[in-house]
């Protein structure tokens, strides 16, 4: 699980941070599977002393499907694999702003720019 961490971890471009509204990558190690989903709610589980939290998402499959996982700040963050029913699973949400991944920043000789429009104005 952790070299399946390590290779995703060069190639996604992820946030060190989750919040509602997130698009989050799921990886679960006995299937070698990965995922996304969208998180739609972060809910304190008021019935634990430690801070473990109630992550609803939406899994984008089709169909979609809603799921309700306990876990710790640290877990779905991505600072921890964890498992779940015997399986490593790994949980980040990744960052869509524009942000490259890290095997394709600071290219030799490549200057920053902006993209340019795809629409042009006719009159």
């Amino acid at each position: 699980m952790e070299s399946m961490v390590q290779e995703l971890k060069k190639i996604m471009p992820f946030k060190e941070t989750t919040v509602p509204g997130d698009v989050i990558l799921v990886a679960v190690e006995n299937n070698k599977s990965v995922f996304y989903a969208v998180v739609t709610d972060i809910v304190r589980d008021e019935t634990r002393r430690d801070e473990w939290w109630h992550v609803t998402m939406q899994v984008l499959s089709v169909p979609p499907q809603q799921v309700v996982w306990t876990l710790r700040e640290s877990q779905f963050t991505g600072q921890e694999i964890f498992t779940m029913s015997g399986d490593g699973r790994f949980v980040k949400a990744v960052d869509f702003a524009g942000k490259q991944p890290p095997s394709e920043q600071g290219g030799k000789g490549r200057k920053s720019t902006k993209p340019r429009p795809h629409l042009t104005r006719v009159k």
